[in-house]
């Protein structure tokens, strides 16, 4: 009887745990996870204006389940909490590559080859991504006040709805310089009427690049002595030095245009120069050289010496922009003669 009964209880207990795991996997079982500390890698993007793009991370889901909506919410000042300016959603015209098309240096010489792959699109200047909660800024958001920004994120996934108040910041500056400009080289010697060279006076030549406005792509280069008078290339004031390339020799799209205190080149699409200039028998890298002849200068401790300055820079950004080469140890001298010729 006792036998019996131990069977009948233990059948009991398996039956009520059978029964268990039965009831247990009609249950609903929840999916899904949504972490309360998502974020960017760095909590501040910044946006550099004017610049042709400018990306942020993709948001860091720690751990949540796929697939994400992101939702950019409340941007606003961060100091005042106003809404931020309508700049941020408003449209603006800018030129860009058509889809799939791509610029190759080797093969668009011409402007019209050129102006073939790109377009003229509408475009707001930030750009935010529903899937990876990316920001983007593009030409366009040169439009942008400068300034510090921040705004909510709403996330969803079969989780739910989250709201994170404050997730980011997005700082609105110009560009760094090394964003815009590149020195390659910078050189400067005087010869005499024998081609007799004087040391080099590296310290004594200084290039600066200053943004003149965002619109075009073109360089203003000036040539100016040590009180910042420019010297006339219109009138043979900065001449060629033999065989060596000139501002003119990195210029693949449009004609250089002296006037009396600069040259002027449209460059048409970043970076400029393209690349580095090669004649077939030398690579002179983006070194540019020229001559400024001696009765238009006065070079300290060397007179009846002509200048040679030599000097090679990256525009890396469209816009206009001067550069600007001044010979700290040079004093220009203006001069009737005609215009010069020469080595």
């Amino acid at each position: 009887m006792s036998m019996k009964m131990n069977h009948i209880t233990r059948y009991t207990i398996l039956l009520g745990i059978m029964i268990g795991i039965i009831i247990s996997s009609c249950s609903k079982i929840e999916e899904g996870f949504l972490s309360d500390t998502i974020r960017y890698r760095d909590s501040v993007i910044y946006c550099k204006r004017g610049m042709t793009l400018t990306l942020s991370d993709r948001i860091n889901a720690d751990g949540s389940t796929p697939p994400f909506e992101f939702k950019m919410l409340n941007l606003r000042n961060k100091s005042t909490g106003e809404p931020a300016p309508e700049e941020f959603t408003k449209m603006y015209e800018i030129e860009v590559f058509k889809e799939g098309m791509t610029f190759n240096a080797a093969t668009d010489t011409t402007v019209a080859l050129l102006k073939a792959k790109r377009e003229l699109k509408q475009v707001t200047p930030m750009e935010f991504n529903p899937v990876s909660g990316q920001i983007s800024f593009n030409r366009a958001s040169a439009n942008l006040p400068l300034g510090v920004y921040t705004f909510d994120l709403q996330a969803t996934n079969r989780k739910g709805t989250k709201i994170y108040k404050s997730f980011a910041e997005i700082h609105v500056i110009e560009p760094f310089l090394e964003d815009i400009f590149e020195l390659t080289y910078a050189s400067l010697t005087g010869s005499n009427a024998a081609e007799t060279f004087t040391p080099a006076y590296n310290n004594n030549i200084k290039l600066t690049c200053t943004k003149v406005s965002d619109e075009g792509a073109r360089v203003i280069l000036k040539i100016v002595d040590k009180n910042g008078r420019a010297w006339d290339p219109s009138a043979g004031q900065v001449i060629k030095r033999g065989d060596r390339p000139t501002f003119e020799s990195h210029v693949r799209f449009n004609p250089v245009v002296a006037t009396n205190t600069a040259l002027v080149c449209d460059y048409e699409v970043a970076p400029f120069p393209l690349t580095k200039f090669n004649d077939g028998k030398t690579n002179w890298d983006y070194n540019i050289y020229y001559r400024i002849p001696m009765r238009f200068a006065a070079m300290d401790g060397h007179p009846n010496h002509n200048i040679n300055p030599v000097f090679g820079f990256r525009v890396l950004m469209e816009g206009t922009f001067e550069v600007e080469v001044k010979l700290t140890n040079v004093a220009a001298i203006n001069s009737s003669g005609p215009p010069a010729t020469g080595l």
